[in-house]
């Protein structure tokens, strides 16, 4: 994507080989907004992305000091206190461009700031890239990696992903596809 585009265009829409090449890239996600209710889409996706080999954190002030599915949750990134590949919003618009700051001000800097579907903001994304921090708006990873790796083809949607390829199995688990990713 260029650079020249201003933020609101380069939003729009994401080459398949960009979000491929994140969800490849990265090991650690902390999932700012992560519930442990399981009927709600935060927890299915830690729960997606832990069971695909990636270090999910939890971050939810209410649920600080508990463990979700083994994994210790906090209140905020800073107490994290180990670098993260990822930070996701799992937050509404008007609460992104505070954790996008608080991401940005963590040392050292995440590879990425990706916020869920239907959250956007244009300014604090401006931000996060003037300090070289990739991000990505209003997509979910969860179906981004199944879109990929052709795990929702199995359920009859189509990924628009068409390949001669025979998908990898991730080596564990009943029908979990794999887009490749070094673990």
């Amino acid at each position: 994507m260029s650079d020249a585009l201003p933020v609101a265009s380069r939003h729009d829409s994401y080459p398949d080989a960009t979000i491929r090449a994140i969800l490849q890239s990265v090991k650690s996600i902390a999932i700012v907004g992560a519930s442990n209710n399981p009927a709600r889409p935060s927890y299915i996706v830690f729960k997606y992305l832990l069971e695909r080999g990636f270090e999910v954190i939890p971050v939810n002030p209410r649920l600080a000091g508990q463990d979700m599915l083994g994994v210790r949750a906090y209140a905020r990134l800073s107490e994290i206190g180990r670098p993260l590949d990822m930070v996701e919003i799992f937050r509404s618009s008007a609460e992104a461009g505070g954790v996008t700051d608080e991401a940005l001000a963590l040392d050292p800097l995440p590879k990425v700031i990706w916020m869920q579907l239907s959250v956007r903001d244009d300014e604090a994304a401006a931000r996060a890239e003037a300090k070289g921090v990739q991000v990505v708006m209003n997509r979910c990873p969860k179906i981004e990696y199944g879109r990929l790796s052709g795990e929702i083809g199995w359920q009859g949607i189509n990924s628009r992903v068409l390949s001669a390829k025979r998908p990898a199995l991730s080596g564990k688990g009943f029908q979990k596809l794999t887009i490749d990713r070094k673990l």
